[in-house]
């Protein structure tokens, strides 16, 4: 089993009487479903249905504290403690970033448990193993109760990337890419019968009308995958930009339709001079250039 401590992920913290309303009523995920120690992934989008911030939304028990902790990417969570109290109103809610005291820690390959975190499956999938919120300093101990080796991030981005799961601000743009663009949509980050949120008229057009077209998928790259934020080009045609890369495994979000006419046509796909070949992700259920359903 490994763990390593994130440094790019945050922790905002919303606590009070109507913390979990005030949630449930902002984030594509189902808040009523969070209970100690079971979390759900969801985003807070804008009007247009388009993602502001991405995060895993976990309870603490009540004897610890209580309240919900928002496990975020560390440099949005000012703007997340911004836009959350920017909708508060007369919510009775406390808002703040604890990043400072606060960190990540992402455990795979095996399961445990530690009393020095908040310790939670990722709600993502399963093969991403579980996460755990704790002050930073504590990581080593917390590792060695969990009976983890304690190793670099990039070890846990090598995994991320292996398994398809997108990062944003490397895999997609926040402001810019839908949930369904993100595959949120595959990866438990958006519940389709909860009651309103924020953009959720958008998401469930896209849902229902089945219009989304671009994916972050892997890809697998004819030597060193290439550098996030190239496009993707089949000939002289763009059909999608490259996102975050170990070794030569990576991912890029690519226009499936235009990937598909590429195949048809014979011509290969190449980022940076670097011919790369795309792969639909096992926990994928969306149509994918060469799947029957697709065709």
């Amino acid at each position: 089993m490994r763990a390593a401590l994130l440094p790019d992920r945050g922790v905002v913290k919303v606590a009070g009487d109507e913390a979990r309303t005030f949630l449930n009523g902002l984030l594509t995920a189902d808040i009523e479903q969070v209970a100690p120690p079971s979390a759900r992934f969801g985003a807070l989008l804008t009007p247009q249905g388009k993602i502001i911030v991405d995060c895993i939304v976990v309870e603490a028990e009540a004897d610890e504290g209580g309240g919900f902790f928002l496990d975020c990417p560390r440099a949005l969570a000012p703007n997340l403690v911004d836009r959350l109290k920017f909708y508060r109103l007369r919510a009775k809610v406390s808002v703040d970033d604890v990043s400072q005291s606060l960190g990540v820690l992402a455990i795979w390959d095996g399961a445990g448990s530690t009393k020095l975190a908040l310790v939670y499956a990722d709600p993502r999938l399963p093969a991403l193993g579980q996460r755990a919120i704790l002050p930073p300093e504590s990581a080593p101990q917390a590792a060695a109760d969990l009976g983890a080796k304690l190793v670099e991030a990039a070890e846990y981005d090598a995994h991320r990337i292996a398994l398809g799961v997108p990062r944003g601000g490397l895999d997609f743009i926040y402001g810019d890419a839908f949930p369904h663009e993100s595959n949120m949509d595959q990866l438990n980050g958006v519940d389709f019968a909860k009651g309103c949120y924020v953009g959720q008229e958008v998401v469930s057009r896209m849902e229902h009308r089945g219009t989304a077209r671009n994916r972050i998928v892997p890809v697998a790259a004819e030597g060193s995958a290439p550098d996030a934020g190239l496009p993707v080009m089949a000939g002289d045609k763009q059909v999608g930009l490259t996102g975050s890369a170990a070794g030569s495994q990576g991912l890029a979000m690519l226009r499936l339709d235009r990937v598909a006419d590429a195949q048809a046509a014979g011509t290969r796909l190449t980022a940076g001079g670097v011919t790369i070949h795309p792969r639909k992700p096992d926990w994928a259920r969306f149509p994918f250039p060469g799947d029957k359903a697709a065709e």
